[in-house]
């Protein structure tokens, strides 16, 4: 039987493992599974709750907050479990969640990750925004799921119960093989938190891997847990993260795709003067200066993955815009695009 590390990462979220802990230790009794909660040097009393409560869940006691990158990384290097399982900790799980992603896993040995059905906590028949049924990108980098399209979500009527492959596993619920994760070198620390999994899963699928969504296996998120949507943080992070992934993974077309990209981006910033979030406006323009700051640093990794490529046409970037096709053209649902034509 696989062994399997199930690792939720923690920072002064006591409330949240209030709510969401239980279903996961009630639902996650299969034999080789244990239970990890890394703790991202918590000044409240997570620690102790977990210990008094969840005398199973075994804890990793990192000295502070280093983010979601640096914080599973940290935790997963000390692991030696077959398979680990990012999730986070506002997760429900439901029943026999495990059993369905360890049993795919174990027949098909091309495939290093995958993910569960994503649905919402709040609104359960619903896909959620982070990962729903399953992550893709387009040939400029802006991220979609099957399920949603920027604000439309769907609900879950089966549409989506088939295996696919995907082009990024939601780093809410992300199965992958651990010795792979270790291999490909985990999460990158620098993006410090958001779209560090779909530079991950970037990197696996170059390397001649595959990843693949698991409609038998649903969890449900609550999502907005660290920062919300409209914090300026956020948007700073997902501008500036974004850049990061472009150039540390794009190989083909990567002048003419970043120009189109530096125009987009320039379209949000007006965007946000227009409705007056002058805020976000900044985290555009910090975004940008940021990345071009650090360039020359990210090279080396640039280089690094050149080197390492094997596949470099990856069949599953979509090679549209996704913001043509939703903002211009109307297309507001995965089945509308004309997703292998290149």
């Amino acid at each position: 039987m696989s062994s399997v590390a199930v690792v939720i990462l923690n920072w002064n979220g006591k409330d949240i493992l209030a709510e969401f802990l239980p279903s996961v230790v009630m639902h996650s009794k299969v034999e080789g599974t244990t239970i990890y909660v890394a703790d991202n040097g918590s000044t409240d009393s997570s620690v102790e709750y977990i210990e008094k409560t969840f005398p199973t869940v075994k804890i990793i006691k990192l000295d502070k907050n280093y983010g979601f990158a640096g914080g599973y990384n940290r935790a997963i290097e000390t692991l030696t479990e077959d398979y680990v399982i990012l999730l986070n900790s506002d997760v429900e799980v439901s029943e026999n969640w495990l059993h369905p992603l360890i049993e795919y896993m174990d027949h098909h040995n091309e495939i290093a990750a995958c993910q569960p059905k994503i649905r919402s906590y709040r609104n359960k028949k619903q896909f959620e925004y982070a990962g729903a049924a399953g992550g893709y990108i387009d040939k400029y980098g802006f991220p979609f799921c099957r399920g949603r399209f920027f604000n439309v979500f769907e609900e879950d009527n089966g549409q989506y119960d088939q295996i696919e492959d995907i082009f990024w596993a939601t780093g809410a619920c992300l199965f992958i093989r651990t010795e792979i994760y270790k291999q490909v070198g985990g999460l990158d620390d620098d993006f410090f938190a958001h779209m560090e999994e779909i530079d991950l899963c970037w990197r696996i699928w170059a390397r001649g891997y595959k990843i693949v969504y698991i409609p038998h296996s649903t969890v449900y998120h609550l999502g907005g847990a660290t920062l919300n949507k409209t914090n300026p943080h956020k948007t700073f992070l997902n501008f500036r993260n974004n850049l990061y992934l472009l150039y540390k993974n794009l190989h083909i077309h990567y002048s003419r795709r970043m120009f189109v990209r530096y125009i987009l981006d320039f379209v949000a910033f007006i965007k946000f003067i227009l409705g007056f979030e002058y805020k976000n406006a900044g985290a555009v323009l910090r975004a940008h200066r940021d990345f071009l700051e650090k360039r020359k640093y990210f090279k080396t990794k640039r280089i690094e993955n050149q080197e390492k490529t094997i596949v470099k046409e990856i069949p599953v970037i979509y090679h549209g815009s996704i913001v043509f096709d939703f903002f211009l053209k109307g297309k507001k649902y995965f089945h509308q695009l004309n997703f292998y034509k290149k």
